[in-house]
């Protein structure tokens, strides 16, 4: 797949992404009518397609690599658009995994008769086309398109500009996939440029696009739901936290927080912040500082921390709402579940939040009251990850309150329609 970078005329990008949109919308039908099966032989195709390409990956990521260390990418996004052997093979094994899932397209998910013998179900179906918009990250490109093949959906993925030689190599696997199974290619396409105007024209391509799904930071995710005419499956920033609470078993603790900031910063499942019980902050706080400080994470935290721990660097106001992506973690310490509860509502983005407790009527509180898309206890906020929920993959953690919440896999890329079966019955 060429890679051509149109960069001067903003009428060209304009043009590309209306033609790219009318070709998926004369797609989309195709997909959605295949079955199960077929579309599950496109996945398993791709997969080995990715496998038997892994030089090829790893040569385009490589040169994406060297761009970006040339423009001085901090090591937290670098380890975000790097691909390594593993890697490659982890997005092979996550198409098969796809494949592997039930079909969600076809799902009767109601059923009833009324009293007048009409029988209705309601029926999952694919949404059209998905318009995926994401930084960084070239697994996403795999994920995004494995998904929509799945749910039946066509998709126009823009991909971070900084990722285009590995997305254009992934997706040039996944057209393998979509030919060997008789589907057309053009169900699955990649915004072949780097311009930013290729954002604003997907986002006004209602004609086309049926719902525009973003991956990435806080300003691209703002820049959509403002600028969107299309409806938008928000993936807003990860600012989760770790609730240390005074029933803790210490052990647990140590070994939840440290795995929940330090397993891999640069995902949105990382926490960012700690809260802790006053009750057992003399006794926890200290080991749990040990093991991120000798991990290579900075701690910054309010007078309390600090004055419990030397190490502890000052938290401005802005440490306790940023999302950091980067070994960096901010410790509060509270009185109680109630002001840690107050906290996580106050400064977080309602993603994922997690608490360690012994007493369950705690935890069954911190469960019910923290309003985030997903809650946890005694386990890491890492844990946020689709393929973690056994859904083969994910195209983000959705923390909307309409259509998706939580991981976004392919039976969330569905809508519904009602079927209704009737002997002739008219309405009186």
């Amino acid at each position: 797949m060429t890679t051509t970078l149109l960069r001067k005329d903003p009428n060209d990008v304009e043009a590309l992404v209306h033609d790219m949109g009318r070709r998926a919308k004369a797609t989309a039908r195709a997909l959605a009518m295949a079955s199960g099966e077929t579309r599950n032989r496109a996945l398993r195709t791709a997969a080995a397609a990715i496998r038997a390409e892994r030089a090829t990956i790893a040569a385009a990521n490589a040169q994406d690599l060297a761009e970006a260390d040339a423009t001085r990418f901090s090591p937290a996004l670098r380890d975000r658009l790097a691909l390594d052997e593993k890697r490659i093979a982890g997005m092979a094994a996550g198409l098969e995994a796809v494949a592997d899932q039930p079909d969600p397209v076809g799902e009767v998910i109601g059923d009833w008769t009324r009293p007048n013998g009409l029988r209705i179900t309601r029926v999952r179906v694919p949404i059209g086309v998905l318009g995926i918009i994401y930084e960084s990250r070239p697994n996403v490109t795999a994920d995004a398109g494995a998904l929509c093949m799945k749910s039946g959906n066509a998709a126009i993925l823009r991909g971070g500009s900084e990722s285009l030689h590995s997305s254009a190599a992934i997706v040039a696997c996944l057209h393998r996939g979509l030919t060997a199974a008789n589907l057309p290619s053009d169900a699955i396409q990649l915004v072949p440029t780097r311009d930013r105007a290729a954002v604003g024209a997907m986002l006004r391509l209602k004609e086309f696009i049926s719902i525009i799904v973003p991956r990435g930071g806080r300003s691209l995710i703002e820049r959509v739901q403002n600028e969107s005419r299309i409806p938008v499956i928000a993936h807003l920033d990860g600012n989760c936290h770790v609730y240390v609470h005074r029933s803790a078993d210490l052990a647990v603790a140590r070994k939840v927080v440290l795995n929940a900031k330090m397993r891999r910063v640069s995902i949105c499942g990382a926490a960012e912040s700690l809260v802790v019980d006053r009750a057992v902050a003399a006794s926890h706080l200290t080991p749990i500082i040990d093991d991120l400080i000798k991990a290579g994470c900075e701690v910054r935290g309010d007078a309390a921390a600090q004055g419990l721990d030397s190490r502890v660097k000052p938290a401005s106001e802005a440490d306790w709402s940023t999302e950091y992506l980067d070994a960096i973690i901010s410790v509060r310490i509270v009185e109680d579940l109630d002001a840690a509860i107050a906290h996580i509502e106050h400064y977080g983005s309602h993603h994922t939040d997690s608490i360690i407790a012994t007493d369950t009527g705690a935890a069954t509180r911190f469960l019910r009251e923290v309003d985030s898309a997903i809650v946890l206890h005694n386990a890491s906020t890492q844990f946020a990850d689709g393929a973690e929920f056994g859904m083969g993959a994910e195209i983000g953690i959705s923390t909307d309150r309409l259509h998706a919440r939580g991981p976004v896999g392919a039976r969330e890329l569905t809508t519904y329609k009602y079927v209704v079966y009737g002997s002739g019955q008219v309405r009186p």
